[in-house]
């Protein structure tokens, strides 16, 4: 029988069609499944108009055989089978895909086609050293067969089959060290990868399982026992009105699908119509998985097209931010590569990517105004993640995600919104204030935080590393700037008393300095009236305040200049102010040492390690003395 060559400008292209385009050899049974609906579709369409041509829509399915002693692999179906010419067409001509013509030919909506390219069909041979198609169209006396072993070309030929569509007998490869081919021969793996794959394809894909079973009456005698059992759900959950899926359901794809046993926080079920066409089912978790913070995390939705998955985790449809979304994306107008792995980089992916933003960002504002105790379930595990959407690439997401964030307020100790914040504030009240702190208690008990409370004013007590770069990089709400108390924007003087306060400083000007290069390392020395009962606290001068400054120093690239300009604050009202004074003017020895001891108290209570522990314990040994 004469071998007829490939209808393509070399052998090498049908080469790089079978080892280059697909990352992973198992998608094979994917690409043959899918040409499989595909054939059976186009004869189901055909008998909408010629129903003798036809079976019942549920006579029609894919079956799949193993013959473990013949080594092959054989996906059948009773679709529209192909002519010789057919044959020669679609096989033989690499990248002719009919269902791309057939798709062409039929603009109706009752029939969902999958392949496009024409290359699927050859993924066979990354498994399958030799590929043997036996094929009859409905009507014909007689049945084609299609082989090839790969590069070298195909035959064509008559042969014998009773039953209209088609066989691919795939003869699969022996195993090498380096690849395992017998695993396309075992029967729970083949169910594995259809499971995966091809769950939603709307036949049923079967199998026969060859199981052994106690004979009974018999005591320890077995039999091999053959039941046919149906692979794949055919009906995905999300291609279901919401109003038919009940809670059980949703809870228990998602904890299969997920492998999480709590029941996700909420549910998105929805279909979106216009431009782009698609239908989703998102799952927002109750908790973190326990690697969500950790490189090793992966997001995205999983991608259906027309019911066949086309990536498990396609990272472009939800941006950082929203990563801990969990579900599934299914849509006929993406535009997909070659492969069928991934997508194309076109407008469709950007439209569906914008719009479920969208969606996710108006149900979590929904969420918090209508049950306040499950949003904060949810921004307990995944708050983090919204505030450094706030801060990242360079604030664009910032209006988008400002009302959503919290932060524990000094009103109760509990958690508060910019927005509730706001509208809170007193009439006298300049800016939106804030303290930083390892905990709410901490960050409370800094001696700027008591005068900014003397004065009835709410603060924002920030924990989290990345919360104070969250509020810098918002800059303003509602018209109210941001102001950390420690830092020298903390203004809570009137006119009359800054007056004052400017003049002490003014006057007192070779104490300070004194004092400034007693101690060292710092920018300023100044006297302040926001210290409530403490005798000195510390402040920060210029953009980067000392909480930033500490974050930034435990960057693995943190260098020397990532410090803070640092201001000792001296009350002016305190009685340790007065001996300082007195100590300046007697024993300027004696007030170096004071004045050590006072920054070393400061550093403590602004959540800094005291710089030289041996001389403080010594400072305090002798001064008890």
């Amino acid at each position: 029988m004469e071998k007829k060559q490939f209808q393509t400008e070399s052998k090498k292209l049908l080469d790089m069609m079978i080892n280059s385009i697909y990352t992973h050899r198992e998608i094979f049974l994917r690409e043959l499944i899918s040409n499989a609906s595909d054939a059976i579709d186009k004869r189901y369409f055909r008998s909408l108009t010629e129903p003798e041509t036809g079976l019942n829509r549920d006579e029609y399915g894919i079956l799949i055989s193993i013959d473990k002693d013949a080594g092959t692999l054989t996906v059948s179906d009773n679709g529209c089978g192909m002519t010789e010419e057919e044959l020669e067409n679609n096989l033989g001509t690499i990248a002719k895909s009919g269902s791309l013509d057939f798709k062409s030919e039929n603009t109706s909506d009752t029939v969902d086609i999958i392949g496009q390219f024409g290359v699927g069909f050859y993924s066979a041979f990354m498994v399958a050293d030799k590929v043997t198609v036996v094929s009859k169209t409905y009507g014909a006396d007689t049945a084609w067969k299609w082989e090839s072993e790969g590069v070298d070309g195909y035959t064509v030929e008559k042969c014998d089959k009773d039953a209209v569509g088609s066989d691919i007998i795939l003869h699969i490869k022996p195993d090498t060290e380096e690849e395992d081919y017998c695993e396309y021969l075992d029967q729970y793996a083949i169910q594995r990868l259809v499971k995966k794959y091809s769950d939603f394809i709307h036949y049923p894909v079967r199998m026969d399982f060859v199981t052994d079973k106690l004979v009974e009456g018999e005591e320890g005698k077995t039999e091999s026992v053959t039941e046919r059992r149906t692979l794949n759900s055919m009906v995905p959950l999300w291609k279901k009105q919401p109003a038919d899926v009940t809670e059980d359901e949703y809870k228990s794809f998602y904890s299969q699908k997920y492998f999480d046993y709590e029941a996700p926080l909420k549910v998105l079920h929805y279909r979106q119509e216009g431009t782009v066409e698609y239908t989703a089912m998102l799952f927002i978790p109750s908790h973190a998985p326990f690697d969500y913070y950790t490189k090793n995390y992966e997001k995205g939705l999983t991608l259906y097209s027309s019911g066949v998955m086309i990536m498990e985790r396609c990272a472009e449809t939800l941006p950082d931010y929203f990563s801990f979304v969990k579900g599934v994306i299914d849509s006929s107008d993406i535009s997909l590569n070659i492969s069928r792995e991934t997508l194309q980089q076109d407008h469709q992916l950007r439209t569906i990517a914008k719009a479920v933003e969208k969606k996710i960002r108006t149900e979590l504002q929904k969420l918090l105004e209508s049950d306040r105790g499950k949003y904060e379930t949810f921004f307990k595990a995944f708050g983090s993640q919204l505030k450094f959407g706030v801060y990242s690439d360079y604030g664009t997401h910032k209006e988008a995600l400002q009302d959503l964030i919290m932060f524990v307020s000094s009103e109760e100790m509990k958690y508060a919104t910019l927005k509730e914040y706001v509208g809170r504030m007193k009439e006298d009240q300049k800016a939106i204030y804030y303290a930083c702190g390892e905990t709410p208690e901490k960050a409370l008990r800094l001696p700027q935080a008591a005068a900014v409370r003397e004065k009835g004013y709410e603060l924002l007590l920030l924990c989290e590393d990345i919360d104070e770069f969250t509020l810098q990089t918002i800059m303003n709400y509602d018209g109210k700037k941001f102001v950390n108390v420690a830092t020298d924007e903390l203004d809570l003087s009137s006119e009359e008393e800054s007056k004052k306060l400017e003049d002490e400083n003014k006057s007192s000007k070779d104490l300070l300095d004194f004092i400034k290069e007693s101690v060292g390392g710092l920018n300023s020395v100044k006297f302040s009236n926001v210290l409530g009962g403490h005798p000195a606290a510390l402040s920060s001068e210029g953009g980067m305040s000392i909480e930033m400054a500490r974050v930034l120093s435990k960057m693995p690239d943190a260098g020397e200049g990532l410090k803070a300009s640092l201001v000792l604050e001296i009350s002016s009202s305190h009685p340790v102010t007065d001996k300082i004074k007195a100590l300046f003017e007697n024993d300027k020895d004696r007030c170096a040492k004071y004045c050590k001891l006072l920054y070393a108290q400061a550093r403590l209570l602004s959540g800094l390690e005291i710089e030289d522990p041996e001389e403080y314990t010594n400072l305090v040994t002798e001064l008890m003395i």
